[in-house]
């Protein structure tokens, strides 16, 4: 039986993620998921593709999202009372969309700035946020590179550690992909990319596009650091995407057809399988 056995949400896009044995999915994703996310001083948001420090900054939610909790080493705790509304401020995502972030002011921009050390501000969605995904299914997304989920199998990530022990490499874990959902039971590695709708609890979920890869996979995501050519070198050996400019991928996007409850343990039912 294919079940669910992590689920994990990001509130802020690029730092640490929260794990959790019960999530409500909105039309958007995990509740809470990539609800913020840091801009700099042009609005173009910031990520661990050029700033892997982010990677180990902490956030935990408090009183269903009105409050914040922040940490970082070397650095003074911060807690931050959400702004759901408020002051706008113009931001982007990879100069493709273009909107709008509710500023979550001054106080919480020094001390990013003082922790990643560049003048950053940290701004969430506002609440006429209407944003659209692509792919066979679009739906609706944050501020998520562009999908509402990000699901991966525990078999695709054992293929992957088996690949690069037989060089001599160390395994890694799941949260290098920042996934999520992670199912187990699925015996094929990647299987997941030929499923194009599932449901687990009262969700349902359906296949947007492959994930492709970028260079966050080779961040450590407990030290924020680089941490050498993996996993993105053994991906390169046998899953490059001619679809996707020949990128390598890992995991599947999706987006949410029906929202509702999703937990640890629940089976996965696979609906629709693509050709």
């Amino acid at each position: 039986m294919a079940e669910v056995v992590e689920l994990t949400y990001y509130p802020i896009k690029g730092c640490t993620g929260v794990p959790v044995e019960r999530a409500t999915v909105t039309e958007t994703g995990l509740r809470h998921d990539r609800s913020f996310m840091l801009v700099d001083g042009d609005g173009a948001f910031v990520s661990q593709r050029g700033v892997p420090a982010m990677a180990a900054i902490r956030v935990a939610v408090h009183d269903g999202g009105a409050r914040l909790a922040l940490s970082a080493l070397g650095a003074d705790d911060a807690s931050l009372d959400v702004l759901t509304d408020g002051p706008r401020r113009d931001v982007s995502i990879f100069n493709k969309w273009f909107g709008s972030g509710v500023d979550q002011g001054d106080v919480i921009a020094k001390w990013f700035s003082s922790v990643l050390d560049a003048p950053y501000r940290l701004v969430r969605v506002p609440p006429e946020h209407d944003r659209d995904g692509w792919g066979v299914h679009p739906g609706k997304v944050g501020f998520a590179d562009a999908h509402a989920v990000l699901t991966t199998s525990v078999s695709s990530l054992d293929g992957l550690n088996a690949r690069m022990a037989e060089t001599g490499g160390k395994p890694l874990p799941m949260n290098r992909f920042r996934p999520n959902i992670v199912v187990s039971g699925w015996a094929e590695p990647h299987l997941e990319d030929r499923v194009r709708g599932f449901s687990a609890g009262t969700v349902h979920l359906g296949h947007s596009t492959r994930a492709a890869r970028c260079a966050v996979p080779t961040v450590d995501q407990a030290t924020g650091l680089k941490d050498g050519p993996e996993p993105t070198r053994t991906l390169a050996g046998y899953r490059r995407d001619p679809d996707l400019k020949n990128k390598v991928t890992f995991g599947v996007k999706m987006a949410v057809l029906r929202g509702g409850e999703i937990a640890v343990g629940d089976e996965i039912t696979v609906h629709d399988w693509l050709d």
